[in-house]
């Protein structure tokens, strides 16, 4: 039989809520053309509650089998990944761990000058870019200065190579943001816009949400990654945590 290229586990999981979540329903609630955040989108934090969140995903990870836990965490270099990660790292035995590596491949979908701005505001501000986004969809819409769907997509499948070449047989934990979830899952289930898209429009990937996926050697040619389950969000739920789902900002309607 062919050598496994596949890690043997390989869970997809979001950072909690962050501060800028909740600024986002704050601007949209008061009908604001512009989010309230200071600061660069990387360095947004953790809000309170997102801190709870990724101590209860923490807790189900760290109470796991040790021969079942992550091996392998890499995260997004964006603040509130990153402590997310670092909250489930917390609940690990670092002996156990092969690699724990922040990969810039892994950050949030650069929105370009449309960053900051809600959806009432990039129609007030660039209503030739909303009607364009319209026309062109979301999956490959781009904005200029950002990134569409594609743009994701493509550096993603560099990150595909780098865990069948150093990640094999590994359990792999990757902590990043919903559009790396759901192109993660564009990549992994083979799927095509039509699709990728309805499970977008079907709701936005919970907070410290996962999505797991394992080898088996029985799929395709030579074994692949199977789905086991997507936003899965029992830690939370067992704990009494809050689950929330709003997405990243700037959000533009569904379509």
């Amino acid at each position: 039989m062919t050598e496994q290229k596949w890690p043997q586990q390989l869970w997809l999981a979001r950072h909690g809520q962050s501060a800028g979540n909740v600024a986002r329903d704050a601007a949209e609630a008061a009908s604001q053309l512009l989010i309230d955040i200071a600061g660069r989108d990387v360095d947004v934090p953790l809000s309170p509650l997102g801190q709870r969140q990724a101590r209860a995903m923490s807790d189900w990870f760290g109470a796991l089998p040790a021969e079942s836990r992550p091996s392998v965490v890499l995260f997004s270099p964006y603040a509130r990944a990153r402590a997310t990660a670092q909250a489930v790292l917390d609940a690990l035995d670092h002996r156990e761990l092969a690699a724990v590596v922040a990969d810039e491949r892994l950050r949030e979908k650069e929105f370009g000058i449309l960053d900051r701005l809600t959806p009432l505001g990039i129609r007030d501000k660039y209503p030739e870019l909303a009607e364009q986004r319209q026309h062109v969809g979301k999956f490959y819409f781009r904005p200029p200065g950002g990134e569409s769907w594609c743009d994701v997509i493509l550096r993603l499948r560099s990150t595909l190579d780098t865990l069948t070449r150093e990640y094999r047989g590994e359990r792999v934990l990757i902590v990043a943001h919903q559009v790396i979830v759901n192109c993660f899952r564009y990549l992994l289930e083979r799927m095509d816009e039509d699709a990728i898209l309805a499970i977008d429009r079907a709701g936005d990937v919970p907070n410290c949400g996962i999505t797991e996926y394992r080898f088996d050697p029985q799929a395709g040619k030579h074994g692949k990654l199977a789905l086991v389950q997507a936003n899965f969000v029992a830690p939370l739920e067992q704990t009494g945590t809050p689950v929330t789902h709003q997405p990243d900002v700037p959000a533009a309607p569904k379509s």
